[in-house]
């Protein structure tokens, strides 16, 4: 969940993948723009569970290209940037696959039981989820059609239905679940409070409700890495890293409260770690060079010279000093879950 495809505006309607929960929001926020020339900004939303339209009168005019940055930080200020299936295995899924059994024990599973998997992604848990015990059901939502599309595609299993649909609005009856599960999804929800909200509501009383999301600012050395290069070159940069590290959810603690706040009980924290091991340089910065995650999209965005003085020294930080080859880096997640009442 939240994962969404974030395409960048064009010549004509941009199609931006956003929660539904977030289009007033959205829309408040263009009809605030200042007018250009004899032009007041028109904003146009389509809402359905994939896109939300949004049309300004500038956007086939010579001066449109100054006043993207601001357009952009008000409609994309959340979510998770993906471009192809491919991309994102190579720069997150492969680690999610990793994770995934650590937050399944962490999680707990039965036979016979019911499970969603909020923000499925391309199948990390759910297919993990498969594998553990015998479910009878694995309901997977993702609200990427490029996530929807990729994990349906590999599904073999008919205990598995996969779909597309928002965390903040699940498409589910009340009590349907034994466990809803999100797994390195609820930091990319701009109200991840609600999806909370709304896994507790799908799950039947004494039932289990769990997440988990990566410590950017202390638990992720191998991106940090990157970020504080960046930051280092440039404002751009140190806006990037103030972003990232401080996404929702990644608090020490942050999960914990709001999942008491939501009315969960026997509320659990914990961390989870695994190993992030790259064969070079290329293995570790090829998905981000192409536009992948939240730090692909910031790449996609500099000039052809800023864009070779980042790529120089962030090679060097990887290297180290030390010819190009294999690299290893521990990241820590934090994991919760709680029991509905």
């Amino acid at each position: 969940m939240g994962k969404g495809k974030a395409a960048g505006f064009t010549h004509g309607p941009a199609l931006l993948f956003v929660e539904p929960c977030e289009v007033r929001r959205i829309a408040a926020n263009f009809a605030k723009l200042p007018e250009r020339g004899q032009h007041r900004p028109f904003v146009a939303a389509r809402v359905r569970y994939q896109d939300l339209v949004i049309r300004t009168p500038w956007q086939n005019t010579p001066s449109r290209s100054k006043h993207l940055p601001r357009a952009r930080k008000l409609s994309m200020a959340s979510g998770f940037n993906v471009h192809d299936a491919a991309g994102y295995e190579q720069l997150m899924g492969r680690w999610s696959q990793k994770l995934a059994p650590l937050f399944i024990d962490f999680a707990g599973v039965a036979d016979g039981e019911r499970i969603l998997d909020v923000g499925c992604g391309t199948g990390s848990l759910t297919f993990a989820l498969a594998r553990t015990a015998d479910l009878s059901e694995i309901a997977a939502i993702d609200y990427s059609p490029v996530f929807v599309e990729e994990a349906t595609r590999r599904n073999t299993d008919p205990r598995i239905k996969v779909r597309q649909a928002d965390a903040c609005a699940l498409p589910f009856e009340g009590g349907t679940f034994d466990r809803a599960l999100a797994l390195l999804v609820l930091h990319f929800v701009p109200q991840a409070d609600k999806a909370v909200a709304e896994m507790r509501r799908v799950v039947r009383s004494g039932g289990v409700v769990a997440a988990a999301v990566w410590d950017h600012l202390g638990g992720m050395p191998g991106m940090r890495m990157m970020i504080d290069t960046v930051a280092a070159l440039s404002e751009g940069g140190r806006r990037l890293r103030g972003r990232y590290c401080f996404q929702p959810m990644m608090e020490p603690g942050e999960l914990k409260r709001t999942f008491i706040e939501q009315g969960l009980v026997d509320v659990t924290e914990t961390q989870l770690m695994i190993r992030m091991d790259y064969q070079n340089f290329d293995d570790y910065w090829a998905p981000i060079a192409a536009g992948e995650g939240p730090l692909g999209k910031y790449v996609a965005t500099l000039d052809t010279a800023e864009r070779a003085g980042i790529d120089a020294a962030v090679r060097d930080a990887y290297e180290a000093g030390r010819s190009d080859g294999p690299r290893s880096f521990a990241n820590v997640a934090w994991a919760c879950r709680g029991i509905i009442a």
